[in-house]
């Protein structure tokens, strides 16, 4: 359709034209003395034209040769480029596919190409500068992969020189990232730190950047700091659920090693969120811990109290405990000294009664009413306890307390055949 439109146009044109000076009888007389020129106007408008084209095409010759130069600046310059870009696609290439000799060749001969003073004068390519900060990074990665330490810290230093543009500053921060892994890989905690200190701060708040300081601080056995860390992971969904849990536990568990007195436990109980708050393993670590370190500070009645609060939300789901939390908070209970706590008394009392066949909540009320002098009520509650406990530790404190009560009242075979069996179990009562 676009060629029929050209052809009806051109009829219209050579119509026109045949209209004009078919017909035309007009003459043109040029003087120039002591001459005169008669001629037809077609013939004068027919030269016209010709001069007019003759003078273009001069003209566009003159430009043309004048422009030969440029041309084959340009040509060398699309060469060049050229070659640094197979270059550079080579030596990503022999990385990818583990030719690391390869690769670290292909990227020196990309620097070569991008080198500034390469082009002999000519005007720098396109995306220069990130070009050449690539290179210098994949013969860096190259380097250290074939543990040639020395070539990767030049190309290193190199690829982190200041260069212009957007480009270069976002591949600079990719050669800093590069960096802290390698480092991180040499558990070299100095110089991971140092290249962690240089990232913008835009960078180092991506995930990536987030997941390099998380090792750095797990190597430099900061747990705080990967604390926080992994938390912004976590909200920026970078484990799953299950996983995120996990690594939260354990550094908050981490953490809670390094400290070293009731106002570090504290603290760091304060810097915990909800679900740590109700997690068991970290509730059940931070009252033990608590419980330690009030018996270094000689305030054990106060952090005690403090410790039984923290426990109060995984006693209230006790009933949805596995059974080793179900132990272990009997056991942290008991040595909490919930005897002399009123509010703790209802507490286990009414779980008791709800759960009358859990032989570990028959032990603790026998063992709370034992210290209330109930004796009566403790001595039913340790017998049913001694059928059905299966931890060790446990069952033998029981025969201890029966043997206790058996005493008490005077009959001295069931004392021996309780203590007896306490002996069996390897198990002495601690006062």
């Amino acid at each position: 359709m676009k060629g029929l439109f050209w052809v009806v146009g051109l009829a219209g044109v050579a119509v026109a034209f045949a209209l004009l000076m078919g017909q035309n009888g007009a003459s043109v007389a040029v003087f120039w003395p002591p001459y005169r020129v008669d001629m037809s106007f077609n013939l004068a408008l027919t030269g016209i034209v010709l001069v007019f084209l003759l003078l273009y095409l001069a003209l566009r010759s003159l430009a043309l040769l004048r422009s030969l130069p440029q041309q084959a600046r340009q040509w060398r310059l699309q060469q060049r480029e050229r070659l640094a870009h197979a270059a550079v696609l080579d030596a990503l290439s022999h990385q990818i596919a583990g030719r690391f000799v390869r690769a670290r060749s292909a990227a020196r001969d990309a620097v070569a190409q991008l080198q500034p003073h390469a082009g002999g004068g000519m005007s720098p390519m396109p995306r220069q500068a990130q070009m050449l900060t690539l290179a210098h990074l994949l013969a860096a990665e190259a380097a250290h992969t074939l543990q040639d330490h020395a070539a990767r810290d030049k190309h290193l230093a190199l690829a982190l020189a200041p260069a212009p543009g957007v480009e270069a500053s976002a591949s600079r921060e990719g050669a800093l990232l590069r960096a802290i892994r390698w480092a991180v890989e040499e558990r070299n905690v100095t110089a991971a730190t140092r290249w962690l200190e240089q990232l913008p701060q835009g960078a180092a708040r991506r995930t990536l950047a987030l997941r390099l300081k998380l090792r750095v601080a797990r190597l430099a056995q900061d747990n705080q700091m990967a604390l926080e860390t992994a938390r912004l992971l976590a909200k920026h969904r970078a484990f799953s659920p299950q996983a995120a849990r996990s690594i939260l536990r354990g550094l908050v568990l981490a953490a809670l090693k390094d400290t070293h007195d009731t106002d570090q436990v504290q603290a760091a109980w304060a810097g915990l969120d909800g679900n740590d708050r109700k997690d068991p393993d970290v509730v059940l670590a931070f009252a033990q811990r608590m419980q330690e370190m009030a018996q270094v500070d000689d305030n054990l009645a106060a952090a005690q109290a403090l410790a039984r609060q923290w426990v109060l939300p995984v006693w209230e789901i006790y009933p949805q405990l596995s059974p080793v939390h179900r132990v272990g908070t009997v056991r942290l209970l008991q040595a909490l000294g919930i005897a002399g706590d009123v509010t703790w008394l209802a507490r286990i009392e009414n779980m008791q009664q709800a759960n009358p066949a859990d032989p570990l909540l028959q032990y603790l009320a026998a063992e709370t009413f034992f210290q209330q002098r109930l004796w009566g009520k403790s001595a039913h509650l340790f017998q049913q306890a001694s059928r059905g406990l299966q931890d060790t530790r446990l069952r033998g404190a029981t025969w201890c307390r029966l043997a206790e009560l058996a005493q008490e009242r005077g009959d001295v075979d069931a004392a021996l055949s309780a203590w007896r069996q306490a002996a069996l179990l390897g198990i002495r009562l601690e006062d």
